[in-house]
């Protein structure tokens, strides 16, 4: 079997996920609206039987109340009692009269026949007869015979209109409502009936309900009374293929469905038994044009469904390539090729989890060698912090990300101890050795001295460095501990490697910024070995009067903020800051001679920037005298201050901010530009700074600057002036001006405005209307 690349897995497993949906959804769809389609029409066709039952029943129900007046009136009882011969004329008309009030037009009723077996007359349109000389004589008396006392019977149109030369109804058949006559007597032995036509059964269904073709009435011993074809008239069922006849006697329930097979074709059948004639009335649906209308649905769903399924792959393809692009691009990054991955029978996300073990190997390893580093780059950034060459925000992070956290936020006096080897003849060590020596000392200071209580020491200016803390404030009780400590360290020193070491001791500090100043007290104090011998704890207090070590350093940091002050034309700022360096340079207690060290040295730096940025002297200082002898010059601080500010600082301020004006107002001028072409746009500072390509905080700074405004407060400004504009001069709805200026609803525009302007925009539209107005037309 071919190896499959996880690509097409992916754009297989999307076929299939799209696919699926699509073929369940299309069939449910098909076979639903199928089932919806036929049970509608089975329930349009019930509806339809109901209809038409209730149409020939009402009808019949007429017939049958009409005759029943004639059969219970007065002149025929009297008749049923004559022999009516010519001179009862007078009866016989009155007769005809009650047939003729019987026939109307609604009820299609075509004659009503009067016989009686008895007096042997025989009444119907055509005339009065003598029954026993009628041709179909004994095919009426025997109507006598039938079970029930009134029935609706089908019978042979020939019955009653054997005298006619032709048969004036054109039906072959009649439907004949039967009474037995007399009614009130047990014997009987006259006739009374009411004759339709079966033809025009149909006539009895309302023209608007269709469709009549598929309309089928049987009577109750299963001949058939209506049908399309009106030649099956008087037929049995099975004429018309229909062969359910007992299937329906036999339903338990009046009404309800089947499908049947007629002439080898399927069926629906919706039929309704009438419990007052006993007539059955049929539905004969075809199932073929059931389903015609299915499978019309059925095309159009997998037309559908088709279009869908084409879109699914579609999308499945473009979104597994997708999909897999992040895949192949990190495989292409670890140089792994499609091509090759299948030769090696794997997939991507093995090659892929290989890689990644690997990585995981080599982040192992090189966690390894960073914990070996660690150590060194502490070590490294405690010399710098003992040297003076960190800021103190700085040190203070640098400690912290070193594991200080809880020493910086816990101690409260600490001290630097510095220890130095003294070497001597009497014992065995070179000078060859002082780093294995310093190495030993320092891996005793850590085994003597708590973690909690030191800082790691280090090995600088050829003795062991470290920070002794405690959080007892107290300086009591911390001078003892320290004292204690740094016996106890000289002690292990001598018993461990038979040497004298000689201990330097700082004065106690309270801030970690502090650390240089101790670290060179400590050092100081070392020197006094000179004088005092070797082996010896010697404390700075007891060398200095108790005074902490003069730092002498130059306020670097401090000088290089005063000149990013002057090329960003901050005069404020410039100004605070060399107050600030001042501050530093004239803190230590030195004599005059050595305060022009670091004064000289400030206005050298500030001469080597100046020339570096490209201003020349003369433009700041015109004149032909040394700028250095004019500061020697100067005996009083605040006029050294105020020299160099008046002097050298504030023209090179100027200069460069000259040089930012021009700058600023390019950008300001294509600001505004692009506010007044696209203010009814959705504007941002980031779109515009994109656009000029330049940093949104700088731009924002400088426009605010420039004008005096934030960005947004000078769009919103414009865009109001335009609304203004708008609603003086233009009919644009207040709605359609709040969607131009980029608000989401009409109501935020209104509320903007009225705290603008102190109304409403329709109340400013007719304020400016009526100043229009107030103005004469010839001003």
């Amino acid at each position: 079997m071919k190896h499959l690349s996880f690509l097409s897995k992916l754009t297989i497993f999307a076929f299939v996920l799209s696919t699926l949906p699509v073929l369940f959804i299309g069939s449910f769809s098909y076979f639903t609206s199928s089932s919806e389609i036929q049970k509608n029409v089975n329930l349009s066709k019930m509806e339809l039987i109901l209809q038409i039952t209730s149409n020939v029943e009402h009808k019949l129900a007429t017939v049958n109340q009409t005759l029943n007046q004639v059969v219970n009136s007065s002149v025929l009882k009297k008749a049923l009692n004559n022999p009516l011969n010519v001179t009862d004329f007078i009866l016989y008309n009155d007769i005809r009269t009650e047939i003729r009030n019987m026939q109307s037009f609604d009820t299609k009723l075509e004659d009503v026949i009067l016989l009686n077996q008895r007096q042997n007359w025989m009444i119907k349109n055509s005339g009065l007869y003598r029954l026993n000389e009628y041709k179909n004589y004994e095919q009426l008396t025997n109507l006598i015979n039938l079970p029930d006392e009134s029935s609706w019977v089908l019978n042979p149109s020939s019955l009653f209109y054997s005298e006619e030369s032709i048969n004036v109804t054109g039906c072959a058949y009649s439907i004949s409502l039967i009474k037995k006559l007399p009614t009130t007597k047990l014997q009987k032995y006259g006739l009374a009936m009411a004759n339709i036509p079966a033809c025009s059964l149909q006539d009895f269904i309302n023209s608007d309900v269709q469709p009549l073709g598929s309309i089928i009435v049987l009577d109750s011993s299963g001949r058939i009374l209506l049908h399309p074809d009106r030649t099956l008239i008087g037929q049995p069922a099975a004429a018309s293929g229909f062969t359910e006849f007992a299937q329906l006697t036999g339903a338990l329930t009046p009404s309800g469905q089947f499908k049947t097979e007629m002439d080898n074709k399927d069926y629906s059948i919706t039929y309704m038994r009438s419990q007052q004639s006993g007539w059955i009335y049929l539905s004969v649906t075809s199932i073929a044009s059931l389903t015609k209308e299915s499978d019309k649905i059925g095309t159009y769903t997998i037309y559908v469904s088709t279009l869908m399924l084409l879109l699914s792959v579609l999308l499945a393809w473009l979104g597994s390539r997708k999909m897999y692009t992040p895949i192949e691009r990190l495989l292409n990054q670890m140089g792994q090729r499609r091509p090759d991955i299948r030769k090696r029978h794997t997939n991507e996300f093995q090659i892929i989890g290989e890689q990644v073990h690997h990585l995981f190997q080599s982040k192992s390893q090189l966690e390894k060698e960073v914990a070996q580093h660690l150590r060194q780059v502490r070590t490294f950034g405690l010399i710098k912090a003992f040297q003076g060459h960190i800021k103190k925000r700085e040190l203070l992070e640098e400690l912290e990300q070193f594991g200080y956290h809880a020493q910086l936020e816990e101690w409260q006096t600490m001290a630097v101890i510095t220890v130095s080897i003294d070497f001597s003849g009497e014992n065995s060590y070179q000078k060859k050795d002082l780093s294995l020596l310093l190495f030993a000392v320092h891996n005793m200071i850590e085994e003597l001295v708590p973690s909690s209580n030191r800082l790691t020491p280090v090995i600088m200016d050829h003795a062991v460095v470290t920070l002794i803390g405690s959080a007892d404030g107290h300086a009591e009780s911390f001078h003892k501990m320290l004292y204690s400590l740094t016996e106890s360290l000289q002690q292990t020193i001598n018993n461990y490697l038979k040497l004298e070491a000689s201990i330097g001791l700082s004065l106690p500090f309270h801030a970690f910024d502090k650390m240089s100043i101790a670290y060179r007290e400590g050092l100081e104090a070392l020197k006094h070995r000179i004088t005092l011998g070797k082996g010896i704890i010697i404390q700075y207090e007891n060398i200095n009067s108790g005074n902490h070590y003069l730092n002498l350093s130059y306020p670097v940091h401090k000088e290089n903020d005063l000149m990013d002050a002057i090329k960003l034309a901050d005069a404020g700022k410039a100004k605070e800051v060399l107050h600030k360096v001042f501050s530093c340079i004239f803190a230590p207690g030195l004599s005059p001679q050595e305060y022009q060290i670091p004064l000289t040295r400030l206005l050298n730096n500030l001469l080597i920037m100046m020339q570096e940025s490209g201003i020349s002297l003369n433009q700041i200082h015109p004149g032909n005298g040394s700028l250095f002898e004019e500061l020697t010059d100067i005996h009083i601080v605040a006029e050294i201050e105020d020299w160099f500010w008046t002097v050298v600082i504030q023209p090179m301020i100027r200069i460069f901010g000259s040089r930012q004006n021009a700058q600023y107002h390019n950008i300001s001028e294509k600001l505004i530009d692009i506010v007044q072409h696209d203010y009814d746009k959705d504007l941002t500072l980031e779109e515009c700074a994109s656009r000029l390509h330049y940093n949104a905080n700088y731009i924002s700074s400088v426009f605010r600057k420039e004008t005096q405004y934030y960005f947004s407060e000078y769009l919103a400004m414009y865009r109001f002036k335009m609304a203004k504009k708008w609603l003086e001069e233009t009919d644009m709805p207040v709605k359609d001006i709040a969607a131009r200026l980029r608000y989401n609803n009409s109501q935020n525009f209104i509320r903007s405005f009225r705290k603008q302007e102190g109304m409403t925009p329709g109340q400013y539209r007719e304020n400016a209307g009526a100043r229009q107005r107030a103005v004469p037309d010839d001003y």
